[in-house]
């Protein structure tokens, strides 16, 4: 049975859904990955939606979403990658781990900096990951 990590972060618009697609892609079928926003903005940045099609990893399925609507899943780790996540971040059942790892907000600059954060989150976040649940 494959592992469920959340990624949290404030709108859900561009980091936790790029984090998401990455962690889908590389631990297809080990680990499935879902993404929401504290204050879920309602939509995927352009610019994030752009860097996932570009690497041939997004899915239509992925959308910004609040965490009510992930209340009934139960996460075996959650990850917050914006500071105001991790201030507010909620307390999930079952004493589910939660941990931190922070990425630069592109939204609202060029593209480069999306193709960056994609390069920072597939270079920090995936190790991490991978060394959580498999390298124990």
């Amino acid at each position: 049975m494959a592992k469920k990590v959340l990624v949290l972060c404030t709108g859900n618009s561009c980091r936790s859904i790029i984090a998401e697609a990455l962690i889908n892609r590389t631990f297809d079928g080990k680990i499935a990955a879902y993404s929401s926003g504290v204050s879920a903005s309602g939509m995927v940045n352009p610019s994030a939606k752009k860097i996932l099609q570009s690497k041939g990893i997004w899915r239509d399925h992925y959308h910004s979403k609040p965490i009510k609507d992930l209340e009934q899943i139960e996460f075996d780790l959650v990850i917050t990658v914006c500071e105001n996540a991790s201030q507010t971040c909620p307390v999930f059942p079952g004493n589910t781990p939660v941990t931190h790892i922070g990425f630069d907000d592109p939204d609202g600059k060029e593209y480069e900096a999306f193709e960056l954060c994609f390069e920072e989150i597939k270079s920090k976040l995936l190790p991490f990951i991978d060394n959580y649940f498999f390298d124990k």
